[in-house]
C-alpha cells in the first residue's frame, strides 16, 4: 500500500494543491497528516482528496474545535487525533505524531513498524531498532522546499518527493 506522508501547511493552499495533484498521479491510497493545517479551509482542502486520511494536530492548529465539526458533518473518510494516532495500514502499525521527542520515544518503545513525525519543517528519516522514524519535511515551503514522503507498505521504503 502507498501512503502519502504530509505535515506543516501552514495555510500554503497553493503547495498543498500541488502536492493533491501528484498524490493522485502517483495513487496513494491512504493520507497521513502529521499537524500544523493552520486553519480549517487547509483541513477543507486535504480532506478533498476524498482517500481515507489520518490527522494529528499541531502546535499551530488553533482552530481544532471548528476543524473538528466539520469534519464530523462533512468528511467521514477522515480520521483526527489530537497529539497522536495509531493506525494499522497495509500490515505496518504505525503512530503519528507532530512532535519530534515524542517520535522518538514512541519509536523506542519497539511497538511500531513507523512512526511519522512533523514540526522541524525538515525531511528526516531513520530505523530505531527495526522501526522506520520518518519527518516528511513541510508543505509550507519555509524552507523552500515543499516536500512530503511515499512509504510504500510492502517494501518498507520511503521516497522523499519535492513538488515545485
Amino acid at each position: 500500500m502507498r501512503i502519502a506522508i504530509l505535515s506543516d501547511i501552514h495555510d500554503n493552499i497553493w503547495n498543498l494543491k500541488k502536492v493533491l495533484v501528484d498524490l493522485k498521479k502517483k495513487e496513494a491510497k491512504v493520507i497521513i497528516f502529521c499537524g500544523d493545517l493552520g486553519s480549517p479551509a487547509s483541513a477543507k482542502k486535504l480532506a478533498s482528496a476524498s482517500i481515507p486520511t489520518y490527522i494529528v494536530f499541531g502546535n499551530v492548529d488553533g482552530a481544532q474545535y471548528e476543524i473538528t465539526n466539520w469534519v464530523k458533518d462533512n468528511a467521514p473518510h477522515v480520521q483526527l487525533g489530537k497529539e497522536m494516532l495509531e493506525v494499522k495500514l497495509g500490515g505496518r502499525k504505525t503512530a503519528v505524531c507532530h512532535y519530534p521527542k515524542l517520535a522518538k520515544g514512541l519509536a523506542s518503545t519497539g511497538d511500531y513498524d513507523a512512526v511519522f513525525y512533523g514540526h522541524t519543517h525538515k525531511a528526516y528519516q531513520e530505523k530505531v531498532g527495526e522501526c522506520l522514524l520518518l519527518n516528511p519535511g513541510e508543505i509550507m515551503a519555509k524552507s523552500g522546499r515543499c516536500t512530503y514522503a511515499l512509504y510504500d507498505t510492502e517494501t518498507d521504503r520511503v521516497e522523499i518527493v519535492e513538488v515545485s
